[in-house]
This record gives structure tokens, sequence and C-alpha cells, in this order.
């Protein structure tokens, strides 16, 4: 019996944000090819198109051709484009929590979340999670998870993620960088099918720490958790300087590059192609991506905002779905 292709559910994020601009132009470029819909008050939605409400995610009789499936979210009062508002914090968050209870009920066969603000999530609800990630392996009751961000010329994993610079080496240890490349791998052989990845794992410091002349860490616990783990069958190598493994040459070598803190992750994958980029978490239970790509308060409303890290998101959320479906 052929199996029904579940829905990808998109929550709409920060509705003053560019998240519901963005979800709908993927919905047009994408509504052909992948069953979706859109956890938005309506209000939100342009008039110029027709939507069809439901309860929970369509079935493939409820997707009409056309017509864009919206599963309601209560938001009190309008949303002015650019201008978030500390009331909303909360339906923000419960559209999150309805697209991941979706997921694990198998109603839907993957989420895509558009941006929200932290500050507003923060002020507006207390908040506790510094980002989305962080929430939705609370949701999943994943202790172990991670981000990845892919695009087609790169995959990166920050070891630690949003996590203030004076405060890295606080939560940056050899569990933590063990544990990331176990995730690592595990996501590579399981979503890409890569048999045998190669991961490699750059320095904290300048220069990978120069044996020890700038910084300890290298010498301390990340070459060691590196020795370790190559002992136990996984082909990772490092530390190497961030400045120096990501050049054409260098990044051909390796499925995906773990490093120690954020932006050293992210800054080179979204200078490669910024567009195409797409955050995927790793270590849940369910498929969740989003774009790479903020709020964007200030171009919200305006016609501006690029959809192709969206429509992106979707397509690589919908890819992995089908995959996870066919290894059943």
């Amino acid at each position: 019996m052929k199996k029904e292709h579940k829905p990808v559910v998109i929550t709409c994020g920060d509705p003053a944000g560019v998240g519901p601009e963005v979800a709908v132009s993927a919905w047009k470029a994408l509504k052909d090819q992948i069953p979706l819909c859109l956890i938005i008050d309506p209000k939100f939605l342009p008039n110029n198109i027709d939507i069809k409400v439901l309860s929970e995610p369509p079935t493939a009789r409820d997707i009409e051709k056309n017509t864009l499936t919206v599963i309601a979210q209560n938001f009190d009062g309008n949303s002015i484009a650019g201008k978030p508002s500390l009331k909303h914090a909360e339906p923000i968050i419960q559209a999150v929590e309805r697209a991941v209870q979706f997921a694990k009920c198998g109603k839907c066969s993957a989420i895509c979340t558009m941006p929200i603000s932290k500050s507003i999530l923060k002020d507006g609800a207390n908040f506790p999670f510094p980002g989305h990630t962080e929430y939705l392996a609370h949701l999943d009751k994943s202790r172990n998870f991670g981000m990845m961000l892919v695009n087609r010329y790169l995959r990166v994993v920050p070891a630690t993620i949003h996590v203030p610079i004076k405060d890295i080496t606080k939560y940056l240890n050899a569990e933590k960088i063990e544990n990331i490349i176990k995730i690592t791998h595990q996501e590579l052989v399981k979503r890409f099918s890569i048999s045998n990845p190669k991961i490699w794992i750059s320095g904290l410091n300048p220069h990978a720490g120069e044996n020890g002349t700038i910084g300890d860490e290298e010498k301390e616990f990340i070459s060691p958790v590196i020795k370790k783990m190559q002992s136990e069958g996984f082909e990772v190598l490092g530390p190497i300087s961030a400045d120096t493994m990501f050049y054409e040459k260098k990044r051909r070598k390796f499925d995906a590059a773990i490093c120690m803190y954020h932006d050293q992750a992210l800054i080179p994958i979204k200078t490669l192609d910024f567009h195409t980029s797409v955050n995927l978490t790793i270590g849940l239970s369910l498929i969740r991506t989003s774009p790479d790509h903020g709020t964007a308060f200030d171009i919200a409303g305006k016609n501006l905002a690029n959809p192709t890290s969206a429509i992106e998101a979707i397509k690589l959320a919908w890819r992995l779905a089908q995959k996870e479906q066919r290894d059943k």
C-alpha cells in the first residue's frame, strides 16, 4: 500500500518580522511539489490568497490546489510589520509547541520554523531558552542535540550554540565535543546517507593554539578527544586552525566541520552562500529546519525579504522526511 505523504508544518515566527511573508512566498513556490500547511493567525495573511483553515495538519484529500492550508493560531490584536509586540510572545511559543506535537504524533512529516525574536519571547513570556534550537530540544526531551548549517558548499556544526563569547570556555569541554562529534556522525549517516563521514574539528584559539602558546584548550581537551574518537573508529581530523579550514581545496575533503562556537561556524557558510543556507536541528527525534536568517524587522512588510532560505529549508525538510519514510 502506498504511504500517504504527510505535510511539512511551517510556524510563522514573529508576525511583525519577515516570517509570514517568506512563508507565503515559499508556499507559492512549492505548493505543486510539497504538501504544506502554516500555523498562523489568518488575519496576518494577504487578502489575495485563498486559505482553508483546519484544526490539524491536512491529509492528502484536504489539500486543494492554489489554496493555502492554515492551522489557526490566535494572536491578540493586529500585527504591524517591523513593530514586534510583547503580547504576541505566548502565541509564538504555542505555535512551536503545536508543531512539535504534530510531528511527534505523526500528523506531519517535518517542521520548518520561521524566525523568532528571543528578546520578545523573554520579555513577553519569560522564555528561558536562548533560542529555537534549545527549546525544541526541551520539547523533544533531547539532551544531546545541535545545529547543523547546510548549503551546497558546506555543512558546519558549532559545538556551542547561543553562548556569549566570554562564556564559551565555561560550556566547552571534552564531553561536549565528544557528544557533538557523535551526533554529527549519526546525522550524516542517517540523514545524508554518508556511510563513513569525514569530520574536521576546528581549534578554539587562533592557529589552533600553536601548541599551547596561544591558549591551552587544544592541548587540554580538544586534541585528546579527537584522538579518543579516532581510536573508536570515527574519521575525525583536528584541531585545525579555523582561518584555513574553509577555503575551497580543504572544504572538499570533509563532509562536515565542527567549530567551537557559533560565529566560527556560521560566518564561513553564510559568506559562501547566505540565501541558500539552511539550519537543521540535529539530535532530535523529529525533523526540524529553518531559514538561516532572523526576523529582519527593518525590512518586514516592504516586499524586500528574500524567501530563498525558507524555500531551501522546506525542501531539505521534505527530502529528509521522504528519506526517513523510505528507510522504515
